[in-house]
């Protein structure tokens, strides 16, 4: 393919998904596929001869389309928001043009340094304290990975590392084999499974401590659980706070939980993977009292602020524990020597090599703007508001807990085994998407704002849909407060009498 022809191919691209955000209302959220509908579609070998560009984005169409999951679809409330604007793609087709290896800084000057610049100004963004950023005159910084699960990992690994060589500094008779088998990790049984998997890929137990009835780990139960592992010979060594968990959006008090760690010399990661881009509007800051406290600290800008997968925002007061813990020497890495803060990135990291993701993180801040992306969050939360308030206005519905940023959790008063049963239909017609979840035992769906094309009215059309399929399991008995006209759809104003 030469230049002409990738210009052709890369035009013709672009129109093709510009349209599909512009049709993607009319798309069912979920495929109507079955498992190895590709495998029969596509042949069993690779071509042996070139084909024509035209003929990959006509079979795209024709046959990769039919099984995409709609992730920006506004009808698409499961999991959290996975990142993606306009701006972002472009950042990423820049990335992807330049296709450098950013190791070190001679394999791409600007790939390092516009990383420092963007992790300072997203810092500065947040509120975080200064000494986690490049600009400080500490050894803190900022490196983009490739999610918060590989955060959680290095955060592991580091405290894994800095534990067993400061044991064995105060005590050189000690073993480091008999050392790292005594380790503990903490967190929260609400905990992301991404964390609980850092502790299996790092050879550590993580021990899930209870959470309070909001779905907090508490200061409290995090010493008790330090006291009972000394006991037992074990050594706490990692805990990994919340800030907003998967299942209610919950926060973890740092200001109770960083106490704790400091006391003990346990290194305290936060991963605030979705709700952290919200404390770039002020008033939410107040959500992460105690940051102060922490080593590290985490979030996605790849979910909740518009920048396409993948970017993952990472934080340390001491760059220099990564370093000790990653740094490997070859003659070949050897990089150019300066005065200059310039962190050497290939030790902050699990890989060698990395993209130049700072790239996407720049377009979007550069486009938007902060008072662009702080619009954004806002809305989103707000029409996560009014879903809640819709609900509440249906007296078969309960919303609970509170509604935290853009999630709202929900059930029908009918019981567990009803309210199980509504979300397995509406999945079932694929015309809207959510995931379950369990609050003080009970089982609740999770509506979330994702997409960054969702509207009030598309808010509405999703309550509908939600109301409507409540109507055909539920016997009607009495009218709920208020409604929403339904869409080609005879309404059936009422609730059920046994809802408690």
């Amino acid at each position: 393919m030469d230049s002409q022809q990738f210009r052709e191919f890369g035009k013709a691209a672009i129109d093709l998904m510009a349209d599909y955000y512009d049709t993607i209302r009319t798309r069912d959220v979920l495929p109507s596929v079955e498992p190895g509908y590709l495998l029969k579609l596509l042949p069993e070998n690779a071509p042996e001869e070139p084909e024509s560009w035209k003929d990959v984005l006509n079979d795209f169409s024709q046959s990769i389309m039919p099984g995409i999951t709609h992730w920006h679809s506004p009808q698409f409330h499961a999991f959290y928001p996975t990142g993606s604007s306009f701006p972002g793609i472009v950042g990423g087709l820049l990335s992807d043009s330049l296709a450098v290896i950013g190791f070190s800084w001679m394999s791409s000057p600007a790939c390092t340094e516009l990383e420092v610049v963007t992790m300072n100004w997203l810092g500065k963004l947040l509120g975080l304290p200064e000494e986690f950023l490049n600009c400080s005159d500490g050894p803190g910084g900022g490196v983009i990975q490739g999610s918060a699960s590989e955060a959680t990992l290095v955060g592991l690994l580091v405290a894994k590392n800095k534990t067993v060589h400061r044991l064995m500094r105060n005590d050189p008779t000690l073993n480091e084999g008999e050392l790292n088998a005594k380790l503990v990790a903490y967190t929260s049984d609400q905990c992301n499974s991404s964390v609980e998997k850092s502790g299996l890929l790092g050879s550590m137990k993580m021990r899930l401590l209870k959470s309070d009835p909001e779905g907090r780990l508490r200061g409290e139960t995090l010493k008790n659980a330090f006291e009972e592992d000394r006991a037992k010979g074990l050594i706490p060594c990692y805990v990994i706070a919340n800030l907003g968990t998967t299942g209610t959006c919950a926060f973890d008090p740092l200001y109770e939980l960083g106490p704790v760690c400091n006391e003990s010399d346990v290194w305290l990661h936060v991963d605030a993977a979705y709700a952290g881009a919200a404390f770039i509007c002020p008033e939410f800051r107040g959500l992460m009292k105690g940051v102060e406290y922490a080593d590290s600290f985490d979030f996605n800008p790849h979910k909740w602020m518009l920048v396409n997968f993948d970017c993952s925002a990472m934080w340390v007061k001491n760059g220099y524990d990564l370093i000790n813990t990653f740094d490997i020497q070859r003659i070949y890495l050897d990089d150019v020597k300066t005065d200059i803060k310039i962190p050497d990135y290939r030790h902050w990291q699990i890989p060698l090599g990395r993209r130049f993701r700072a790239l996407k993180l720049w377009t979007v801040l550069r486009i938007y703007g902060a008072e662009g992306i702080r619009n954004h969050l806002r809305n989103q939360i707000s029409l996560a508001q009014h879903f809640a308030k819709l609900v509440r206005e249906d007296d078969r519905f309960l919303v609970e807990p509170e509604p935290s940023m853009g999630l709202v959790c929900f059930r029908l008063k009918d019981g567990d085994i009803v309210t199980k049963k509504l979300l397995e239909n509406l999945t079932e017609k694929k015309q809207i998407y959510m995931v379950a979840a369990t609050y003080r035992g009970r089982y609740i769906i999770r509506f979330v704002v994702c997409s960054n094309l969702t509207t009030r009215q598309d808010i509405e059309i999703s309550w509908n849909k939600i109301r409507q399929e409540a109507d055909t399991i539920i016997q009607p008995t009495i009218h709920t407060k208020s409604q929403i006209p339904a869409i080609n759809h005879f309404e059936i104003l009422s609730s059920c009498e046994k809802s408690k």
